[in-house]
Parts: C-alpha cells; structure tokens; sequence
C-alpha cells in the first residue's frame, strides 16, 4: 500500500479523487486490472496530467505503457480519504434535508455514520427517521457523547450561528453546512461548505451563457 505525503493536498485536487476512486471501483467491479491516467482523464473529463498530478499527493505512481493498478487505487484512495474509518455524526436541524441526509445510508460507504438527530420542533422529537432517534436541542448535553465528532448543519439560516456555536461547545470537531450562511468557528474546527443554492448560481448562470451562444 501507498504510504500518505506529509504535504497538504491542494483543495482542487482533494475535490476530485473521490471521483477517480467512483471510477476505479467502477471499473474493479467490471474486472479491469490496469488503467492508465489517459483513460481516467478521459472518461472523467479532465486533464490526463492532472490526473497524474493529483495521484502523485497519495503516492500513486503508475507503470510505464500499463498504467495503475485498479484494486490498489481503489484500496489507496479509500485510505488516504478517510473512507475506511467510521466518522459518528448527529445532523442538527431535521426538515426534509436533514431527514434525507439521515436516510441516506450511502453515507456510511463513505465513513460516515449519523447516529441521531438534533431538532426543536414538537412535531418531531421523540420521534424516529430513519431508525435513528431526534432529539431536542436541549438535549445536547446529555446525548451528545465524545465519540460524535461531526455535526451535520441543516438549520434554517438565521439558527445557523447560533447551532454551530453549541455544536463547538459540546465537543463537535467538524462542521459539514448545508446553510448558506458563511458560519465561524474557532481554530482546529473544520468547515466544510456545501451550499446548493451557490451550485445552482453557477449552473443557471452557465445555462443562461449556453442559450446566448
């Protein structure tokens, strides 16, 4: 197995490994052996130097006229991005995006396992989503345990500040938000930003471009 590089990977090339591992897990199940970084480009759609590039920051090194090995890839990349380990998560705020999140159990192929939720409406606390208990957000001090270190936040938009700051004080380590709201927490706890009313900016704005041409 590759080792992991001390270096920090660049964002970029962090966003599309886990595409190069849908791919290679694609073609293992299909029996493929080798493929080379040419084919990955394009099949992906990118630059086959890059895709060189950014396997080079896992210590992925491909043979000369074969290419990689595909069940080694696959084995590298789930390693070097977490996907191996078990990530316990609680989602805070569970209207109908938290409530998909917690349903999705696709989650957990990826190292992610939400074991709750967090919410204070009447209407859904106490009750059960997808197996997994909802809890009241006054609740937090009692069923939030050390080993939960990611709190997924789908809150609306103006309890987003308010929520990530107890979630920080509780103990949560990582932050994925769904809000657009741009939230701030204090050194050494991670944010990830997932806004999809930004993703639908950029892709009615490249819509808009396509029709004008």
């Amino acid at each position: 197995m590759a080792k992991k590089k001390n270096s920090q990977v660049p964002e970029p090339a962090l966003r599309r490994l886990p595409w190069y591992l849908a791919y290679v897990k694609l073609l293992s199940k299909q029996g493929e052996k080798v493929v080379s970084s040419t084919y990955i480009a394009k099949s992906i759609g990118v630059d086959s130097a890059l895709v060189a590039k950014d396997l080079s920051y896992v210590s992925l090194a491909g043979k000369t006229r074969v290419g990689y090995d595909v069940n080694n890839m696959v084995e590298v990349l789930e390693d070097f991005l977490g996907f191996n380990d078990c990530h316990k998560a609680c989602v805070f705020g569970v209207g109908n995006l938290g409530a998909s999140l917690i349903t999705d159990r696709g989650l957990n192929q990826y190292g992610l396992e939400i074991v709750a939720g967090f919410d204070v409406s009447k209407d859904i606390c106490g009750s059960f989503v997808g197996g997994l208990p909802i809890y009241h957000m006054d609740q937090i001090s009692e069923m939030l345990t050390p080993d939960i270190t990611v709190g997924i936040l789908t809150v609306p938009i103006h309890n987003a500040q308010e929520v990530t700051n107890l979630m920080v004080a509780h103990g949560i380590k990582a932050i994925w938000n769904f809000t657009p709201l741009r939230i701030t927490v204090p050194e050494g706890v991670v944010v990830q930003n997932t806004s999809m009313y930004a993703h639908l900016a950029v892709m009615f704005n490249r819509l808009k471009e396509k029709s004008h041409l």
